[in-house]
């Protein structure tokens, strides 16, 4: 999340980005090649996924707190270009991120967007783990 918010703000270029966060990454018990695909793909399709986040905002994604679109971003492509990683998983993290780093009541956001998103986006997965 913060080489997104980093590429956000900066508008740097995708390989300094990941240059500058794989070093502190790879200090921490993390998934290098996960966190360069997250960061590739989100700038990559960032067109693509405001487009497909904008009908569950309630203002332009460039009005959403820069935290909490960093997450929606990072979310929005883990949904529609991970099929590998469960849909709960990624709200959960983008919750507890949102949590961790931004506004006081910013997760409640995120939580409600995604939670729209994945019916659309994950159906079968969503209708899949719905009780019967």
């Amino acid at each position: 999340m913060q080489a997104v918010y980093a590429w956000q703000i900066s508008g740097g270029d995708v390989r300094q980005v990941i240059a500058q966060f794989a070093h502190e990454q790879a200090h921490e018990v993390a998934d290098l090649e996960y966190f360069e695909d997250l960061v590739r793909g989100v700038l990559h399709h960032r067109s693509e996924l405001d487009q497909a986040l904008q009908q569950y905002l309630d203002r332009e994604i460039e009005l959403v707190d820069p935290i909490e679109r960093a997450v929606l971003r990072i979310a929005a492509y883990e949904m529609r270009h991970r099929i590998d990683v469960p849909y709960r998983v990624i709200i959960n993290e983008a919750l507890e991120t949102a949590k961790r780093f931004g506004s006081e009541h910013g997760h409640t956001y995120v939580n409600g967007v995604l939670d729209h998103a994945a019916v659309e986006w994950r159906a079968v997965e969503v209708n899949a783990a719905r009780p019967k």
